[in-house]
């Protein structure tokens, strides 16, 4: 059943233009016209040179970084995709800014994700598309339909084309957490690899003390492939390459995350690691150290646009995962 009619319409913002272009080569639909600038005092300004009216449309923004004028460009297209009378409107966010503030972690902590969650839903919101939120509770802020993606089974297909598919049955390889919060996701993407599954837990055993890095888990002599949903700094992840091999005698480290944001030192804390090779999702564009020989981006748009064609078709995406 299509809902909305056969009037599918995709727009970007500037976060990731490439990406919503080769999204809509996938669905087999030219990219919207419309125009996102920005006046010069900062203001965003929205131009939608097309109807829109009745359509089924899809928004396609990261709100990475620069996060507040991303996040501010997709409100107003939501904005003017409602006053336009556009059908139904889903925001289509492969990487959901602030999802980190997700809970008050001391007193009069603002809990900002779910005030991005409310704004996008005063927008005009119909929907939303997200993949791999830093935390899952953040699905409950919203009181509209989300679909939540998984990246892992991206990463599942491409280690299992990179290793031999047996060696995964081998007790040579084990997926590690680089943190205690990351566990369950770990734990998650280790059975789907059929791997043991081991943790860096870090500690600070009195005040003014070094952290001490501590490795649970056998890891001597194995192949480690570190798992995380986002690297920021790469400070955490680079300290926990460092403890696997210092300190836990790992024979190899490899690692992956969904979400590449690469803020500050990032790119040479990766080069200067024991990772032998960092693989991202493109679900935010790759800027800074285009040439770095570890870092490698793998194309997640025809996910998302088998997702979109679901939703537009109101059919389930259970097949994605």
């Amino acid at each position: 059943m299509i809902a909305y009619g056969e009037n599918i319409k995709v727009f970007c913002g500037n976060s990731n233009p490439e990406f919503a272009k080769t999204l809509c080569k996938e669905l087999g639909i030219e990219l919207g016209n419309s125009e996102v600038k920005t006046f010069a005092d900062g203001e965003v300004s929205v131009s939608l040179n097309e109807t829109v009216r009745g359509a089924d449309v899809f928004l396609i923004q990261s709100t990475c970084k620069p996060v507040n004028n991303h996040l501010m460009e997709l409100l107003v297209m939501i904005d003017a995709c409602r006053r336009a009378s556009a059908g139904r409107i889903t925001a289509v966010i492969p990487y959901f800014g602030y999802a980190r503030q997700d809970r008050k972690a001391k007193s009069r902590d603002p809990i900002s994700a779910k005030l991005v969650a409310n704004m996008l839903t005063a927008a005009g919101a119909d929907r939303v598309l997200t993949m791999d939120l830093h935390a899952s509770q953040i699905q409950g802020f919203f009181d509209i339909p989300l679909d939540h993606l998984l990246g892992n089974p991206t990463f599942v297909k491409y280690y299992l084309e990179k290793f031999p598919e047996d060696a995964f049955n081998h007790e040579e390889f084990v997926v590690v957490s680089p943190d205690v919060g990351s566990v369950a996701r770990a734990r998650a993407f280790a059975a789907k690899v059929h791997m043991g599954l081991a943790i860096v837990d870090k500690r600070r055993q009195k005040a003014n003390v070094c952290e001490v890095m501590n490795v649970i888990g056998d890891v001597r002599g194995k192949t480690c492939i570190l798992y995380d949903d986002m690297v920021d700094t790469a400070g955490s992840l680079c300290n926990a390459a460092k403890a696997l091999v210092e300190v836990g005698g790992a024979k190899a480290v490899y690692a992956c995350a969904t979400h590449g944001v690469l803020s500050g030192p990032a790119y040479e804390r990766i080069e200067a690691s024991p990772i032998e090779e960092m693989v991202f999702l493109n679900t935010i564009p790759q800027t800074g150290n285009t040439e770095s020989g570890k870092i490698k981006f793998l194309d997640v748009a025809p996910i998302f646009a088998r997702a979109i064609a679901h939703i537009h078709g109101g059919t389930s995406i259970a097949d994605l995962f």
